[in-house]
């Protein structure tokens, strides 16, 4: 018997990033070549012509999974039954706007939004939030629907960890299929931490091919410390200098990545990755935080490795990403 279709809403839909999504699920890159997929483009009203102008093109592309295309700016239509909600859309932070008034302005857009999935969604829906400040968006999606379980809800660090491993295999001369294990905790922002401390290459432990690439342990832990870690963190801001414009097709493809593996399941032999999950206390991360771990998922959703090995140095790091996320919390604990 063939499979009902899956609905995936994307808000934000006209946006960049959105545009760079939809021609990839319609091809069947999120969830296979045989699952069909009906998108909901969810805009604000300023945005609905360029969605309305996407849904043309993904017509126009006759794509065989794609079972249908409705835009619409009502949050109630736009998660109707939708099984996926790829939150998208935020609000940019403007000239001279405190990160406190960004969180704010935010708070009114996925606030309603997570009400309005619980409401409308479907029982068993997923939720990634792609839209900067991320974790706390999810955060605050989260808090609005409360009867929904804490595992429905994740934010995106798959392209922190993409673009972690990419600098490791460059590094080490290898292709990214030879890199697992790399973990990103924290927050998605500069103070996030990308640890290779578990990571291998080929088999053997990362430390020991980065100490033979850069001549001694203490040379390859430079290179972590004064390279890899704040060009990983800061690599969003890189990318609009020299692009002139922030990350698309990038984040876009990590956030493929993000719900695949979440549905479907990670084989086992790719090691684990990393998502923003809500804590439930690993690693003395407190409670309810959106942060990100390392995680598997066997298609029944991300789970948090547990009982690794994290040295000093490590936890310092972590301690302050978590920092920033519980100040995060704190300045929007009244709208939540």
């Amino acid at each position: 018997m063939a499979q009902t279709p899956v609905t995936a809403t994307i808000t934000g839909a006209g946006g960049q990033i959105g545009y760079a999504l939809l021609f990839r699920i319609a091809a069947g890159d999120l969830l296979g070549p045989d699952r069909e997929v009906r998108l909901r483009l969810l805009e604000i009203p300023q945005g609905l012509r360029s969605a309305e102008g996407a849904a043309l093109e993904l017509q126009d592309g006759a794509f065989p999974l794609l079972r249908g295309v409705e835009v619409t700016d009502d949050a109630a239509i736009g998660f109707d039954g939708c099984d996926i909600a790829l939150l998208v859309g935020s609000r940019p932070r403007g000239p001279g706007m405190e990160r406190a008034d960004l969180l704010a302005a935010n708070a009114g857009i996925f606030g309603p939004q997570g009400a309005a999935i619980q409401e409308h969604a479907a029982p068993d829906v997923r939720v990634v939030v792609v839209g900067n400040p991320a974790n706390t968006n999810a955060l605050i999606a989260r808090a609005a629907a409360p009867e929904l379980p804490d595992d429905r809800f994740t934010a995106l660090t798959r392209l922190d960890h993409n673009r972690a491993v990419g600098q490791l295999a460059a590094a080490l001369d290898v292709g990214a299929g030879a890199i697992r294990d790399v973990a990103i905790w924290g927050n998605h922002s500069a103070s996030q931490f990308p640890d290779v401390a578990h990571a291998t290459v080929d088999g053997r432990p990362a430390m020991q091919a980065l100490a033979e690439r850069f001549g001694g342990a203490e040379n390859a832990a430079g290179w972590l410390d004064d390279e890899f870690v704040p060009r990983v963190a800061k690599r969003g801001a890189e990318i609009i200098e020299v692009r002139g414009s922030s990350s698309v097709a990038s984040a876009a493809n990590a956030t493929i990545d993000h719900v695949r593996d979440w549905m479907l399941g990670r084989p086992a032999d790719a090691g684990w990755t990393s998502a923003a999950v809500v804590s439930h206390g690993e690693y003395g991360v407190p409670e309810g935080l959106v942060s990100s771990f390392p995680v598997t998922s066997d298609g029944s959703g991300y789970r948090t490795v547990e009982g690794l090995d994290v040295d000093a140095r490590a936890r310092a790091r972590i301690a302050a990403s978590v920092a920033e996320l519980v100040g995060e919390r704190e300045a929007v604990a009244g709208l939540l």
